[in-house]
């Protein structure tokens, strides 16, 4: 009896392992099929178990040429080690994490894209794979290319935002009112020159701008490199990509400072 009820245990425990694998491919498939964004689905190894229709369009690659392939495939060996690291960040620790990849197309086009990787698991809560989410940087690059010839043509200090706050581009007129390089500014979220009030007030005229694609005036005090704290009022307006979704705002600062004199 003893004999007989251990490989029946065995069995029932690897049935129950397919269940909770097939649960988790029932959520990988209802995600991926609703994403309007290139989705696709790895294991723990880095093969491409699951990739949905835009995944195609963006590589050009039919789906079962991409399915069941390794991600070194598409990307280059320093990037296969970023996508590895990430990887186990994200089942170590059940963080999502962000990555850039630039996978090549089957024109040979490389692509510039960010990734966000999410884990995947199964019923038990146990990490089986993780979920990518690509984003398509060249419209945005084309955006940013528009954006900088604006600001670097501008008299007034001028700064892009994506749509968290952060600051991606900034003219040199920004780092002269405020006293940080512009190293110092770029890449960082506007709510480090701002108080907590002022980034609240600057996040409501962004969602504005994004949501009815007005321009928005507000009042805003950043504090400078030297500590001193500057008035200035912001007109913020949408930055639009090419297909006219807005990915982001301008912001042109005035030093209210003479006029306050």
């Amino acid at each position: 009896m003893l004999s007989s009820a251990a490989p029946k245990a065995k069995v029932n425990g690897k049935a129950q392992q397919d269940g909770s694998a097939s649960r988790g491919a029932l959520v990988a498939d209802i995600i991926i099929a609703n994403a309007p964004d290139p989705v696709f689905v790895s294991d723990l190894e880095g093969k491409i178990l699951q990739a949905n229709d835009a995944v195609s369009e963006l590589l050009g690659f039919r789906k079962d040429e991409v399915v069941e392939q390794s991600l070194s495939r598409f990307i280059s060996a320093e990037e296969t080690q970023e996508f590895t690291a990430a990887l186990r960040e994200v089942v170590e620790r059940g963080v999502t994490r962000d990555a850039v990849l630039n996978p090549r197309s089957a024109a040979g086009e490389v692509i510039p894209t960010t990734l966000n990787a999410s884990a995947l698991r199964d019923a038990d809560g146990k990490v089986i794979g993780a979920i990518g989410i690509l984003r398509d940087m060249r419209e945005l690059d084309k955006a940013r290319a528009y954006a900088q010839r604006l600001i670097d043509d501008a008299p007034d200090p001028v700064f892009v935002s994506d749509l968290e706050g952060k600051i991606i581009q900034a003219n040199e007129a920004v780092s002269e009112l405020l006293g940080f390089r512009q190293d110092e500014v770029v890449e960082q979220s506007l709510s480090r020159f701002i108080s907590p009030d002022e980034t609240r007030e600057f996040m409501a005229a962004l969602d504005e701008v994004v949501e009815r694609g007005v321009t928005r005036n507000a009042v805003l005090n950043p504090r400078s490199a030297a500590g001193e704290v500057i008035p200035t009022s912001l007109n913020a307006s949408a930055l639009r990509d090419a297909d006219g979704k807005v990915i982001g705002a301008i912001g042109i600062l005035r030093d209210m400072r003479e006029l306050d004199k």
